[in-house]
């Protein structure tokens, strides 16, 4: 018996007869220019019937359109982040204003004028990728820089401090802020007893907690939102010459926030309160800006200060080592398609370029 694809379309049937007029039970491509492949660039002429033995035969293994069409979609949804699940972004430019020559090699912080391609993604920590937008949460603020000497990942929040020391801890950080085990509840919020009883029992938490019940941790638009680097990292100049770095983000239109009673009220009101308000700006031209600014250190500077500038839970003061800033990053585009690129965004921290390096 001869597999084949249901009715095939008679050979000497014009374009008019085959492209679809509504009703048709078989639909196929006609037009000299196929739309449809495989992942590996096969044309497709029809993908709506399964190879058979037969007209009511069984589905043939053979039919590798099918197997590769149920495979995608089998795998189409991956799981949501452990952490910062619900996100937002947008693509955008960043443009360099003042040249760190001096102290970097790094050609995105030195050839003033360069304008080079980025992805921003801001995002909630604790709740998943359903929860509401407006939660007393601290927020991500990552973004991908897409330079001519690869991409750079800055990965950071909007709170310059960060609750640990030790890395090995930050299972055990998550899974107290996270809901708790027994119930699925609360959702994207930290007042429970899992999360005070580690607080409790990690006073270096105290720092970002304070952060964390301020009016920070409820922005009132993610447009009004700063972003730190949270790391202190090392600029590399031309001569081997290092120096600390920490990085900062400074929105053109001011850091802003929302009172409780307000956040709970767009809660119940516009769970993507945050979404929408990136989304429509941007849709508009009203587009968001950020300053670039730096805090650069030497070794002996470093040496001078009464604590670790390599601890994360710590603050390098602006009174002491202030900011300068160096370019601007400008958001002028919402993603096409919201899974295949904000979903499936991944910064990675050790994506660096040259003259950037770790402390």
């Amino acid at each position: 018996m001869t597999a084949r694809r249901s009715d095939a379309v008679p050979e000497k049937s014009t374009n008019q007869d085959i492209i679809g007029q509504g009703g048709e039970l078989h639909q196929q491509a006609s037009t000299p220019e196929t739309r449809l492949t495989t992942n590996h660039g096969t044309p497709i002429s029809d993908n709506q019937n399964s190879l058979r033995a037969g007209p009511r035969g069984p589905t043939l293994l053979e039919d590798f359109i099918l197997r590769e069409k149920i495979q995608h979609f089998d795998h189409e949804r991956i799981p949501e982040r452990i952490v910062h699940a619900r996100g937002s972004a947008a693509h955008g430019v960043f443009e360099l204003t003042e040249s760190l020559e001096q102290y970097t090699t790094a050609k995105i912080l030195t050839e003033v004028g360069e304008k080079t391609e980025l992805f921003a993604r801001f995002s909630t920590v604790a709740g998943g990728a359903g929860s509401i937008d407006t939660p007393r949460d601290v927020r991500g603020f990552a973004v991908k820089f897409y330079t001519k000497e690869g991409n750079w990942d800055l990965v950071g929040n909007n709170i310059p401090v960060f609750f640990i020391q030790d890395a090995i801890k930050f299972p055990d950080l998550i899974h107290a802020v996270k809901m708790e085990a027994d119930r699925g509840y609360p959702q994207a919020a930290s007042a429970h007893d899992t999360f005070w009883d580690f607080v409790g029992l990690m006073p270096e938490t105290t720092h970002t907690v304070m952060w964390a019940m301020s009016d920070r941790a409820i922005p009132r638009s993610l447009r009004m939102m700063e972003g730190f680097g949270v790391n202190t990292f090392r600029l590399v100049n031309a001569k081997g010459e290092s120096h600390f770095v920490k990085f900062h983000w400074r929105p053109r239109l001011g850091t802003q926030a929302t009172c409780w009673d307000e956040a709970v009220k767009i809660a119940g009101a516009d769970p993507d309160f945050h979404r929408r308000d990136l989304f429509d700006a941007i849709d508009k031209g009203d587009f968001p800006q950020w300053d670039f600014a730096v805090q650069v250190l030497t070794q002996d500077e470093a040496d001078a200060l009464p604590f670790d500038i390599l601890d994360a839970t710590k603050i390098i003061p602006e009174e002491i080592h202030p900011l300068k800033v160096i370019g601007r990053m400008t958001l002028n585009r919402n993603p096409d398609n919201f899974f295949a690129e904000t979903e499936q965004a991944a910064f990675l921290p050790t994506n660096i370029v040259p003259g950037i390096d770790f402390s």
